[in-house]
């Protein structure tokens, strides 16, 4: 069994959580660090935009200026992000500690299994977008907004995207994280974004809609017990170690925060 760092971060604002994750990824050693597991939430809310994203041109940059949302930019791909009130998860790990996966389409799929026995702990059909595609709809369409998009490996409740998950691949390191939507905030992000798709509302869901009205530390205890169970893990609470935390500040100063 291998055992995994647990680093829960708490709320942080915008620019501080992509430090952290960014400092997280540059800091890991594919030969000697343990797996981690980092959990945090946004405070205040903010926008994050892919990493090949023009902000510009998805957002309205001065309403968010003027309505104090920050915008930031992930170190993974995707659409636009709206993170409020939800739990985010960043996993970073070598291929060799997690179950054997060949293509990178795999080890999406066994990073994301822990995710699923998650939803289903709470009582939800979680399917990827391709097991419960309806005849006729078309998979593979991206959208400048992550929640408008339906991939392949999108995970779908009751028919509705919930969440939104991203790998990055370097040199034998994966870095993984995502979105777990408490509640569904896309009314209060749509007036900041140019272009909406017209049934966006409609194709996407948050826990509170289906049903969850658990605790946020219930909710981080099932998703802990889902990562041990589908990983054959165990998990270590700790904290960023000083090489990590001193990376991050450093990061925050170089991007202007």
């Amino acid at each position: 069994m291998t055992t995994w760092r647990l680093i829960d971060t708490g709320l942080l604002d915008g620019p501080a959580n992509m430090a952290v994750d960014e400092a997280l990824l540059d800091c890991f050693d594919p030969t000697n660090s343990l797996p981690v597991l980092r959990l945090y939430g946004w405070s205040p809310p903010a926008f994050s935009i892919g990493r090949f994203q023009d902000a510009a041109a998805i957002l309205n940059l001065d309403k968010c200026r003027e309505a104090g949302i920050p915008v930031v930019r992930r170190i993974t791909g995707g659409g636009l992000i709206y993170h409020a009130e939800e739990l985010t998860y960043a996993i970073v790990c070598a291929p060799r500690q997690i179950p054997p996966a060949p293509s990178v389409k795999d080890s999406f799929r066994v990073l994301t299994s822990f995710i699923f026995r998650f939803y289903g702990k709470m009582g939800l059909d979680a399917r990827y977008a391709v097991d419960h595609n309806p005849s006729g709809t078309r998979l593979g369409t991206r959208s400048p907004l992550c929640f408008a998009g339906r991939e392949t490996y999108d995970i779908l409740v009751e028919g509705k995207k919930i969440g939104g998950n991203a790998q990055r691949r370097l040199k034998n390191v994966i870095f993984q994280h995502g979105s777990i939507p408490l509640r569904n905030c896309l009314a209060i992000a749509t007036p900041f974004v140019r272009e909406i798709p017209p049934s966006l509302t409609e194709e996407t869901g948050a826990l509170a809609d289906f049903g969850v009205s658990i605790s946020l530390e219930e909710i981080k205890g099932l998703l802990l017990e889902a990562l041990c169970e589908s990983l054959a893990t165990a998990v270590t609470p700790g904290e960023l170690t000083a090489d990590e935390a001193a990376l991050a500040k450093r990061l925050l100063t170089e991007n202007g925060a």
